[in-house]
């Protein structure tokens, strides 16, 4: 009985033909509905999906790099210097970066310092009215040396303080040129060079626009609105553009970014691929908080003399602060290769 009922079944389901019941519903409201349904999924899969996240194409990671070139010069009249001209082998420091450039806007100097014993600079760590005061082979986190155990006086002056064996005189940073040492760094520019390519698309490109002429860069500087694809920037209006003042700047220093985007859709023509530059202040110092801004750093140059009678050796030593200039690749750009089956690439900045 089972075997006979099953071979029934399975000959019933082989050989038989069935067809759903459809149900006419003559309902304008129920009809409306079913269209309006219909509509939003039809929209959302060309509007959304192929038009605005185009899910047809095939994405890849950029290759990037970012060179830099800056030119200009400065004459300063001091009483530690003279009259000195500053150019781009004296302000940029080190002379070459990743995807970054540094620019020296101000400076404190303080010369023909040696090894020796001298006073420390006065502050609440550093007074003192005896020996007693003072702890010798003391290094405090803000001391310039060792401290010797000896109360003496600071230089001409009625303070006292711990004597210290360090690089004499020591550095007193507490006055800051004002204003910048450099202020006409402003009118210095950089010549920024990005190449980006698409290993995938084998498509490359360049922010020098095949248009670009040898004659057109030598006279450009770019401008948002009359050249906004001039690879060649003016410091203060790098500046001006991240919404700072460069001279107030420039007295402590800053961290800027130049921000280089792609938007490039390769179902078009590789002459619609550009470069879209804009500019930040990264370091966002705040008015009402204004503790360690900016940006410094020590450097150290040595000054040697040799005579048949003598061997000096000497240091000047400037703290200089600096404007750090940071470049990099924002926001992703999309291409789409030129094929029948259309695929487009998506940049991030390489690392």
């Amino acid at each position: 009985m089972a075997c006979g009922s099953c071979c029934v079944e399975v000959t019933s389901c082989v050989f038989e033909y069935d067809t759903p019941r459809i149900v006419l519903i003559k309902s304008r409201k129920v009809g409306l509905m079913n269209r309006a349904v219909q509509l939003i999924i039809l929209a959302y899969v060309i509007g959304w999906v192929f038009v605005w996240e185009k899910g047809y194409q095939e994405f890849d990671s950029v290759v990037s790099s970012v060179t830099s070139k800056v030119k200009g010069v400065a004459v300063t009249n001091t009483s530690e210097l003279g009259v000195r001209v500053w150019d781009v082998a004296d302000y940029i420091v080190p002379a070459q970066e990743e995807n970054a450039f540094f620019v020296m806007t101000n400076a404190i100097l303080t010369q023909n310092q040696k090894q020796g014993l001298c006073p420390e600079l006065p502050d609440d760590n550093t007074l003192c009215k005896s020996n007693s005061d003072c702890v010798t082979g003391y290094v405090g986190t803000h001391s310039n040396g060792f401290q010797t155990g000896k109360c003496v006086a600071y230089y001409n002056s009625s303070v006292k303080t711990c004597q210290i064996f360090a690089w004499c005189p020591v550095e007193n940073d507490t006055i800051v040129p004002k204003p910048a040492f450099l202020k006409d760094a402003e009118n210095f520019t950089v010549l920024i060079k990005n190449n980006i390519w698409y290993p995938k698309f084998n498509f490359s490109k360049r922010n020098i626009l095949p248009n670009v002429s040898t004659a057109y860069l030598k006279t450009c500087v770019y401008n948002r609105y009359t050249d906004p694809f001039c690879p060649i920037f003016r410091l203060g209006s790098i500046v001006r553009e991240a919404g700072q003042d460069f001279q107030d700047m420039a007295v402590k220093g800053a961290v800027m970014g130049i921000q280089i985007r792609w938007d490039c859709n390769l179902d078009r023509r590789a002459s619609y691929c550009l470069p879209r530059y804009s500019f930040r202040r990264l370091d966002n110092r705040e008015i009402d908080h204004d503790v360690s801004p900016g940006y410094n750093f020590r450097q150290h140059i040595y000054v040697t003399s040799l005579s048949f009678i003598s061997f000096k050796k000497g240091i000047i030593t400037e703290r200089r602060n600096i404007s750090m200039w940071k470049i990099m690749n924002w926001e992703p750009a999309i291409a789409t290769a030129r094929s029948p089956n259309r695929r487009c690439a998506k940049v991030t900045p390489a690392s």
